[in-house]
């Protein structure tokens, strides 16, 4: 399985930025890591090698940037406005300096948005937002408001990054065209957040599997069992 490290400056965040890069062809498929995590943390914790035999085909790439979320929603440090807007500069970073280059290598112009826990959260609210360039979202125990981040301020910038939120007003016929997972288990602690999350795509018409394992718990071993799950659903041909 081919593996590749990236660093490159970001105008956006203006610092460097790391990212590892796992296999040779195909689908890309953006995962994002965890609350705070690292660009490593999906391949340490065992995601990416769950995924294998998607990769070893070169049937998809994974890229797997670094977060900025100790620089945006877990900065207290920070007023809450230079914590959303410290976010929004990592959204057009995401955007700009990584799917916008990568989408083309697939024959409709998209990438896969994935991300377990926080980094389920970073892959929905992608996706709603930019719904032309995210042609599938497997959100594992995502969850999807940003206002406990934000110590009761008030801003334009937090409601259009709370999905739970801006879905509702969307209409972008491409919401339409996307596949959306939702995955939890009974036992997850993001089971009340994807709920809600299912009813508003349910409210607003929107196709979506909302996929609850019985019993487990909020951790890697279930999405190591959801994230090749979900791959089968890309159209490779």
């Amino acid at each position: 399985m081919k593996e590749e490290y990236f660093k490159w400056f970001s105008n956006y965040l203006q610092r460097d930025v790391e990212m590892l890069v796992f296999g040779h062809a195909g689908y890309p498929v953006v995962v994002f890591p965890t609350s705070m995590g690292s660009f490593h943390e999906n391949r340490d914790m065992g995601l990416i090698e769950s995924a294998r035999w998607y990769i070893e085909q070169g049937l998809i790439q994974i890229y797997c940037p670094e977060s900025n979320d100790k620089q945006s929603f877990y900065n207290k440090q920070l007023h809450p406005h230079q914590r959303i807007q410290n976010h929004v500069a990592y959204d057009k970073m995401i955007c700009h300096e990584l799917v916008e280059r990568i989408r083309l290598n697939t024959r409709v112009g998209k990438v896969v948005t994935a991300g377990c826990s926080f980094g389920g959260y970073h892959a929905a609210n992608f996706a709603f937002r930019h719904p032309g360039y995210v042609s599938h979202m497997f959100s594992m125990s995502g969850a999807f408001n940003i206002r406990n981040f934000m110590d009761g301020y008030v801003h334009d910038d937090i409601y259009y990054n709370s999905p739970l939120e801006f879905l509702g007003a969307l209409n972008d016929h491409e919401l339409w065209n996307m596949d959306i997972v939702l995955g939890t288990s009974n036992w997850d602690i993001c089971f009340d957040a994807n709920l809600k999350m299912h009813e508003a795509l349910k409210s607003k018409g929107l196709n979506h599997w909302f996929d609850v394992r019985q019993n487990r718990e909020h951790d890697w071993g279930v999405w190591k069992e959801m994230f090749p799950h979900y791959l089968s659903r890309i159209k490779f041909d």
